[in-house]
Parts: C-alpha cells; sequence; structure tokens
C-alpha cells in the first residue's frame, strides 16, 4: 500500500517501542505503516520536514470533559486538540446514561478528534458544576443509576471505555464511599474498568483505594491536603504503595483544585511516578492552571521527569489504562495518531491549584497532529 504521509527526519520518542531515534514514520489507510529511516515516496505520498520536531503517539489526555453545550463544563474538544497536541480525548464522566446519547450523536460522532468515554455511574453525569452553582451529583442518592448505566455502557462499548464516579465532600456530600459501592457494581456487571474521583473527605484516600480493583484508576491523584497521598513527613502512604502493587492506576487530573506541587515533589522524590499525566480540563480550569495538556506534562518534566517518561504517561500508559493497545504507539498496525512538539527553553511560569508557583526551564509546546494517518489542523 502506498503511504499517505511520511513525517521525514524528527526524533522520534515512542516509549512503547523503547524508541528515540532521528527517523521517519509513514502512514497508510488511518494506520501507522513503518518506521525507518529514508522511507520511498510515493508519487501521491505527503512528505513532511519535521526535522525541528519531537514526533510522539498521537497523546492521551484521559482525563477531560468535552460534553460541548450539553453540560457547563464541557470545552470544544477539536480546538483544545488541536492547540495541545492531544489526539484522543477521554472525557470522564461529564454524561450519565440520561444524556449520553445526546453526547454520542451531537459531540463524539461529528468529532474529527478522537473521544472516548467514561460514563458516569450518576443519571445526568456532571450536570450542576459551574462559576456560579457547584452541586454535587453523587450527593443525591436518588440520582444514582446503575440499572441504565449497566445498559448504556453495555450498547455503547466502541466509546465507553469505563464507569466513573465522583466521591468527596464537594461531589457526594455525606455520603462517602456508597457512590464508588454503586459504581463498582456497574463496572464489576459491565466488565469494564472503574475511574474513581476523589476530593476533600469523606471519603478518606485510604477508604477509595481499599475498593479499587487492578486496573481501575484514581484520578486526582496527586491532590494537596487533605486527601494526599504523602505522609506529613513527605513520605508515600502504604495504602498508596499497597494500592499500586495490586494494580491500581494513578492519574493526575490537574483540573482547578486537584494538583499540588508539594505532593508532586514528594511522591517523586519517592519514585513514585503517575501512571497517566492528564489535564482534567475543563471551562473552569482552561484559562489556568491546568490550561491544557502539554502545559500539565512540562510541570512533570521541570519536576525532574524525563521527557521519555512524561511521554509514557500521556501515551501508551494511558492506552493500557484504556484496554485500547492500538493506540498510544506507533508500531505499524497502530492507529495513525501522532502528536509533533518542541521543548523550548527559557523561564516558565506553572502554577499548582493552590497557588503555588514554579518557575520552569522547560515547556512542551505543541506544533501540529496526525489524526488518522492525515496531517490535521497544521499551525
Amino acid at each position: 500500500m502506498p503511504f499517505d504521509l511520511i513525517l521525514r527526519g524528527g526524533r522520534v520518542v515512542d516509549p512503547s517501542q523503547k524508541l528515540d531515534a532521528v527517523t521517519d514514520v509513514a502512514f497508510a489507510g488511518g494506520k501507522v505503516a513503518a518506521v525507518g529511516s529514508g522511507l520511498k515516496a510515493d508519487p501521491g505520498t505527503e512528505v513532511r520536514d519535521v526535522s525541528r520536531y519531537i514526533v510522539t503517539p498521537g497523546l492521551i489526555d484521559l482525563h477531560t470533559h468535552v460534553y460541548w453545550g450539553g453540560t457547563s463544563l464541557g470545552i470544544d474538544a477539536e480546538e483544545f486538540c488541536r492547540l495541545s497536541g492531544v489526539t484522543t480525548a477521554v472525557d470522564t464522566g461529564s454524561a450519565g446514561p440520561g444524556n449520553f446519547a445526546g453526547f454520542r450523536k451531537h459531540v463524539i460522532e461529528p468529532s474529527q478528534v478522537r473521544i472516548l468515554a467514561y460514563l458516569h455511574v450518576s443519571h445526568a453525569g456532571i450536570f450542576g458544576f459551574s462559576h456560579r452553582i457547584m452541586v454535587g451529583e453523587s450527593e443525591e442518592l436518588r440520582l444514582m443509576n446503575p440499572i441504565e448505566a449497566a445498559k448504556v455502557a453495555d450498547a455503547n462499548r466502541d466509546l465507553i471505555v469505563g464507569i466513573k464516579v465522583r466521591v468527596g465532600l464537594h461531589s457526594s456530600g455525606t455520603s462517602g464511599a456508597v457512590p464508588l459501592d454503586i459504581a463498582l457494581e456497574v463496572a464489576n456487571e459491565v466488565g469494564m474498568p472503574l475511574m474513581a474521583h476523589i476530593d476533600h473527605p469523606p471519603p478518606s484516600y485510604e477508604e477509595v483505594l481499599a475498593r479499587l480493583r487492578p486496573g481501575d484508576v484514581l484520578t486526582h491523584a496527586f491532590r494537596p491536603f487533605p486527601n494526599t497521598p504523602a505522609t506529613a513527613q513527605g513520605t508515600v502512604k502504604k495504602a498508596v504503595l499497597d494500592a499500586r502493587e495490586r494494580g491500581v492506576l494513578f492519574d493526575i487530573g490537574h483540573g482547578k483544585g486537584s494538583f499540588a506541587f508539594k505532593t508532586a515533589r514528594a511522591m517523586l522524590a519517592n519514585g513514585f511516578y503517575p501512571d497517566t499525566i492528564s489535564s482534567d480540563i475543563h471551562q473552569l480550569c482552561i484559562d489556568g492552571p491546568a490550561f491544557d495538556q502539554v502545559t500539565t506534562m512540562s510541570k512533570f518534566l521541570c519536576m525532574g521527569m524525563e521527557l521519555s517518561d512524561v511521554i509514557a504517561a500521556s501515551t501508551v500508559n494511558a492506552a493500557m489504562a484504556l484496554r485500547r493497545h492500538e493506540l498510544g504507539s506507533l508500531k505499524p498496525g497502530c492507529v495513525g495518531d501522532a502528536t509533533l512538539v518542541t521543548v523550548k527553553q527559557g523561564q516558565f511560569d506553572y502554577e499548582d491549584v493552590v497557588g503555588e508557583h514554579l518557575i520552569g526551564d522547560r515547556k512542551i509546546v505543541s506544533e501540529g497532529v496526525v489524526i488518522g494517518g492525515r496531517w490535521w489542523h497544521p499551525n
């Protein structure tokens, strides 16, 4: 099959193949066709000189809110992804079983960017969060809809990758872990992983972790006090280490209130890296402090993570969490998505959710994306 597109001469960083080399990447029929030096172009092949850029598998943002127009939190996926280098946006619970059909028809299906979703166990998802109104959907147990959630998840397995629930004082009030137990019942019924949001207690970080199964995701994993994974002495809590040992995954989910430099420094100092880095982008944090996926990745780069580890946490690790192994890799036969970035040198001001600033010396900048083997929205 002739190549549709060749990215020529970029620094290809693909942790799924332990690859970091200057080489070419070719695409055909919507998939990665070949990786190697001097790939031959056919008469109809588009060839792009990307020698100034780093080429990675298409970035996956494991925690977004992109039900634009359907919820007050939703942002426009295509605009966000073009600017942030994201080729797969995973919506985490914006929609529940009562409104997923609208999310699918009006947002996901028309989108040029791939959108996957965790389905909220609450009937209408996250419906009551804006600058003026903040109502925790999990606080009202009458909204928990496990029977319909299982039906909708089963009927939409092409797009739904798991079940979402939000617990904590701001999202479940005094209901504690009850919504989590209901969501786990749904996840077990449909054989899908669960993503759990956590904010202020109740429940405690430990109570949530104790319930999670191998392959389940705890998002907002590096959140500030209270409900932080680190002790006052700067060590990692035993419950956190035990959960990782049994296969629970730890996702960043930066957002408006869920990421602190103090927590991250403690965790990284102990060698406890996040499994996945995600932005939790929505209307309340897109203008700061999260901004986008590459800014969130940049914070970890500036805190000492190696570039390859940062990229892995936004590509192959996220694909594994989604159980979509055709994503997050530039192996031939995988989905033909790629992200082009540069790492700028300078002085960059980063802020966490509690107002602490970090002056970093590097910034990851999106320079363009390939989606489905085609150059998409070139800068």
